[in-house]
């Protein structure tokens, strides 16, 4: 199928890795020219050299999202390269986690500054460039923890949920604009940051983190955790031509493990 993708122009963030990195791949096989970002300039760069490795159009910045000069420098860097921006797929943030009863706030206040408030004053800087031409996508990869907070995730269930009401002021802004934007809330993905979210644990437990993440994934209705490959088509179609008519919306990547109807 083709997603209508060709010739435009993609900001990836949190594209040095992981589900990040996987969107980034698929968008530039579709087509996109693409501009990803995150803070480790040595893996930016080994992503780019691969895209560009199997025909793909690609370049990064690196740059601290929870600052609003980090966001500026993206925006920028996109437009003097590629010139325009279609697309944007908010990807960068990892909370740390903390039971309840003893958190330390501020690992809030780092979840919230990283990835809620990086995604709102990066849609709130291309939305711009979207509305000349009446058309943009914007994606957010919300984890699936913004509708499961427990006493052990609350920083990132917060930054989560926010992204999620988020999402949906923001499509009502701008949806008579030829802007469609969405959410897409994986939930556990065999990446290198579920390794080190369990690390402890396996620690702890004297066990091997491969094995916590395969108990995790037996429990879910899919008997398996995600992998990092099947979130990025979903973005890519969210991203194209084809997704036509899917305004404020969250499609959950969970395996089944999300109880509630809707």
């Amino acid at each position: 199928m083709d997603l209508g993708l060709k010739d435009k122009i993609s900001i990836v963030t949190g594209a040095s890795r992981g589900i990040g990195r996987e969107c980034a791949f698929e968008l530039a096989k579709e087509g996109s020219a693409v501009l990803i970002t995150a803070r480790n300039e040595d893996l930016l760069s080994k992503t780019v050299a691969e895209i560009k490795k199997e025909g793909g159009s690609a370049d990064f910045v690196s740059a601290d999202l929870s600052t609003h000069e980090g966001c500026i420098s993206v925006v920028d860097a996109c437009i003097d390269k590629f010139g325009s921006i279609d697309v944007l797929v908010n990807c960068a943030g990892a909370a740390k986690g903390g039971d309840i009863l003893d958190l330390d706030v501020s690992l809030i206040d780092d979840a919230l500054g990283l990835k809620s408030y990086g995604y709102l004053r990066l849609a709130q800087m291309v939305i711009p460039y979207m509305k000349e031409k009446k058309w943009g996508r914007i994606i957010n990869v919300a984890g699936g923890a913004g509708t499961s907070p427990t006493r052990g995730n609350i920083p990132t269930s917060l930054a989560n949920i926010t992204i999620l009401n988020m999402t949906r002021a923001i499509s009502d802004a701008v949806a008579g604009e030829g802007i469609l934007i969405n959410t897409v809330c994986p939930g556990m993905t065999n990446t290198q940051r579920a390794r080190d979210i369990y690390e402890p644990r396996a620690k702890k437990e004297g066990r091997d983190v491969e094995d916590i993440l395969s108990e995790l994934g037996s429990s879910l209705p899919a008997g398996r955790i995600c992998e990092p490959e099947e979130v990025g088509p979903v973005v890519a179609f969210l991203a194209s031509e084809k997704c036509s008519y899917v305004f404020g919306s969250s499609i959950y990547m969970d395996g089944g493990a999300r109880r509630s109807t809707p």
